[in-house]
């Protein structure tokens, strides 16, 4: 049986008359982060909501734990998969506590009522994400950064088995950012987590992923390991920028990115 927790196959799609999707193929193995990087535009984000049913290729199929799709319940893919989109919603008037217990939502009973496991796994989430002390603050009083981190806390919340991301460090210090993907990276080992993320900072995306994916005009330009991928030339070529790829004398396969550009006097 394959490893694959997730699988694209010939994935197409148009809004309208603009080919946004062409023929793109990938896997998310077991235990791994996949990180899409490419410009603006290059149909990334489309890409991950396809993955999570959202919407429905033009062409192609998706598989989730070798299963299709269309044959997952509502209540059955929202226990094995979380999403965290670009620009996701928290109702101000809610709690902390009460955002982060959302993510219980598929395992509540009929009448919703948190049994003590979900309230641990609740616990357990918002020390993972520093926001333990905002539990009682309502959601519409607290910074963008930390609505960004419970919104990361309700995701972890459903104990999902695959965790697909759309830049989800947005809004985020350096700080949490790096403790983010270090956490992702972590649980992606111990649990065999696997973690579909879309990332604009490329040297984030090369330090902590596995395999690196770019996607330009809706097309798969290449796919492979982070010094597979990050080639000068290549990056130049798609984001239209000087770019100068440093190799890290510590990690020889994690190639830092530097942008060059000459200002005139």
């Amino acid at each position: 049986m394959s490893e694959n927790t997730i699988k694209l196959q010939n994935i197409s799609f148009s809004y309208g008359p603009r080919t946004v999707l062409e023929n793109v193929s990938l896997e998310i193995n077991k235990g791994e982060i996949v990180s899409l990087i490419g410009p603006n535009g290059a149909g990334k984000s489309t890409l991950v909501i396809i993955a999570m049913g959202l919407l429905e290729p033009g062409q192609g199929s998706v598989e989730v734990d070798n299963k299709p799709l269309r044959k997952w319940s509502a209540r059955e893919f929202g226990r094995f998969c979380a999403f965290v989109p670009q620009n996701p919603y928290l109702p101000p008037a809610f709690t902390v506590w009460e955002s982060v217990l959302l993510g219980r939502t598929p395992y509540l009973g009929f009448l919703g009522l948190a049994k003590m496991h979900d309230k641990e796994v609740v616990n357990r989430a918002l020390q993972w994400f520093e926001i333990e002390h905002l539990v009682r603050r309502r959601v519409g009083e607290i910074s963008g950064g930390e609505r960004q981190r419970v919104v990361l806390a309700r995701a972890l919340a459903q104990e999902p088995r695959c965790l697909l991301l759309d830049e989800p460090t947005n809004s985020l210090d350096m700080h949490h950012r790096v403790m983010l993907l270090s956490f992702i990276r972590k649980l992606a080992r111990e649990q065999q987590l696997s973690v579909f993320i879309v990332l604009h900072d490329l040297n984030l995306a090369s330090t902590f992923s596995d395999r690196l994916i770019l996607l330009h005009n809706g097309r798969v330009i290449v796919k492979g390991t982070p010094e597979q991928v990050m080639r000068d030339k290549r990056l130049r070529s798609v984001y239209r920028e000087s770019i100068t790829i440093f190799p890290r004398p510590d990690e020889a396969a994690r190639p830092a990115v530097l942008p060059v550009r000459e200002y005139k006097k």
